[in-house]
């Protein structure tokens, strides 16, 4: 699995998840429930994580849509 993305913006998680899934690409949001342990305060980051040989589809969707600033180095 590769990061594409660290955040705690919870719409930006639901909008990637949403258009990677529309594209057919395998997605999963790592930490997703941890906010539970952390008192709800949003303290650790939610990570989107994408197969290794869906990481460039990805990357290229996510840059289309204007997200290319959210995307971590790799």
């Amino acid at each position: 699995m590769v990061e594409l993305i660290r955040t705690n913006d919870i719409v930006l998680i639901g909008y990637v998840e949403s258009l990677l899934e529309q594209a057919g690409i395998g997605v999963f949001v790592a930490d997703r429930h941890m906010s539970a342990l952390d008192g709800s305060i949003g303290a650790i980051p939610r990570r989107i994580l994408v197969p290794d040989d869906e990481a460039v589809q990805a990357r290229r969707l996510l840059v289309d849509a204007g997200l290319a600033a959210e995307l971590r180095d790799g």
